[in-house]
């Protein structure tokens, strides 16, 4: 027998017709439990209590820390690829849910549940919207590299910013004002980019059928990572006597 017990589909009945414990294959004597429909002895049963991961307030956090850790890296994976091959393909965002599916359930011990589901489709939907930030900075310095190369041919060498008489000296209250106005704007600017990249999946619908292609693609990911984090089932029934009627199998 393995270290921790497996219970398969079928049943295992011994020549005698005495029934057997899934697992171990002991004949069933005294008490006995059905497991996911299976039939298991007790000790067996505890066995598989003990050693099944418990979902805790700390168990779920380390999940979390690990599912946004993934979704840094799927969030990279999907836009180096994007701006390296200069082609955005929208099936990147089903290894995007893989990755990050797999990091929650790294984290958690193999634990799941729908609180894992819903912080796994989240973490997706964000890795991969935000994405579109650094594609269009990308796309943003290519367009105005050659713009400024251009400008600066045509401005005459000698020629300069302020003029010979103009005063050097700034305002001393302007000078006070503006790390509060620049730090007010970056964050106006730090808001209008995290809006723009989490709506983008909704904005690319003005560009057709292939905005409608992505937005579907991004919800299959979506699927992937919310069923890969689901909780694993384990209904345990019980318990019963051996010598007893027979134990009803769990209605559907």
């Amino acid at each position: 027998m393995s270290s921790t017990p497996q219970f398969g589909t079928a049943e295992y009945q011994s020549a005698s017709g005495s029934d057997r414990c899934k697992s171990c294959q002991q004949e069933l004597t005294g008490t006995y439990f059905r497991i996911n429909g299976m039939l298991a002895c007790e000790k067996c049963t505890r066995q598989l209590k003990a050693q099944t991961p418990q979902d805790t307030h700390a168990t779920y956090v380390r999940g979390i820390l690990f599912g946004v850790g993934g979704a840094i890296a799927g969030l990279i994976l999907y836009s180096a690829f994007s701006i390296i091959t200069e082609v955005q393909i929208g099936f990147v965002a089903l290894a995007v849910g893989w990755l990050i599916a797999t990091a929650i359930k790294k984290g958690s011990n193999g634990v799941g549940g729908r609180r894992y589901q819903i912080a796994a489709v989240a973490l997706t939907y964000a890795a991969v919207s935000l994405s579109a930030i650094p594609i269009g900075v990308s796309y943003l310095m290519k367009e105005k590299k050659p713009a400024v190369a251009s400008s600066a041919s045509a401005s005459p060498s000698g020629s300069s910013a302020t003029g010979v008489g103009a005063s050097s000296t700034p305002n001393d209250s302007a000078i006070a004002g503006q790390p509060a106005k620049l730090k007010k704007n970056l964050g106006a600017i730090a808001g209008a980019l995290l809006f723009a990249g989490l709506a983008s999946p909704f904005l690319e619908l003005q560009g057709g059928f292939s905005g409608v292609i992505g937005l579907v693609i991004i919800f299959v990911g979506m699927r992937i990572a919310w069923k890969m984090t689901a909780g694993p089932r384990l209904e345990i029934l019980g318990p019963f006597q051996a010598n007893g009627p027979p134990a009803a199998a769990p209605s559907a």
